[in-house]
This record gives structure tokens, C-alpha cells and sequence, in this order.
């Protein structure tokens, strides 16, 4: 993994499963084609994930002195999403009682690749 490339997220205030769902579309993808369904995504995790490939591109960049990633046909080569820290709050319940509630977040790593790798 030489020209592997990655860009961590930490804390991000929504729950695993959306995330997840947001993820699984990108798996696998060409970085240009991930840039666009992330981009006309109507979820609320999508913009969070564009700024995190965004982020592992250009840490690709760095890495690679020279190279430009539209020309490395860089893809999506892993996605990780783990549960971070939850904030558990109080909710008014009747008759006197109060219901938990749980207030997830996540963790969120992205690695590129180059295809020819």
C-alpha cells in the first residue's frame, strides 16, 4: 500500500447505519464518479464524506510529488465506519418518569488507491 492515501473522520454526530448506507454507495468507486453521487446525494452524511474524500485525495497528492489523481484513476478502495462515543441525554416522560436517550456518533476512514495498484 505504498500509494494508498488515507483521511479519517472522527466524531461525526450521526448515527452508524446512515452513515453506513452513505459508505456503500462510494465502496469500490472511481474517485470522480464517488465526488458526483456524493455530491447530488440527498442524505445529510454525504456532505461529510465529500469533504472527506476531498481530504484523502489530496493526501494522496502530497504523498505522490508529481502526479495528479484525476490521472491515476485513483478509487475508493476502503471504507470503514466505527462507533465512536455516544451523548446520552434525558427525555420527559409521563407520569413523572424519563426515558434514555442515545445520541450516536461515529468514526469514519477512507483509504485511496490508485487502480493499478
Amino acid at each position: 500500500m505504498q500509494s494508498a492515501a488515507i483521511a479519517k473522520l472522527r466524531n461525526v454526530r450521526t448515527s452508524l447505519r446512515r452513515m453506513r448506507q452513505v459508505m456503500d454507495m462510494i465502496r469500490g468507486e472511481e474517485v470522480g464518479k464517488a465526488l458526483d453521487i456524493l455530491r447530488f446525494s440527498t442524505r445529510h452524511s454525504s456532505r461529510d464524506v465529500e469533504k472527506l474524500l476531498r481530504s484523502a485525495i489530496a493526501n494522496w497528492e502530497a504523498k505522490n510529488q508529481g502526479r495528479r489523481a484525476d490521472e491515476a484513476g485513483l478509487i475508493v478502495r476502503s471504507v470503514q465506519v466505527d462507533e465512536a462515543r455516544s451523548l446520552k441525554r434525558m427525555l420527559p416522560a409521563p407520569q413523572g418518569r424519563a426515558y434514555r436517550q442515545r445520541k450516536r456518533s461515529n468514526h469514519v476512514t477512507l483509504i485511496v488507491d490508485s487502480a493499478a495498484s
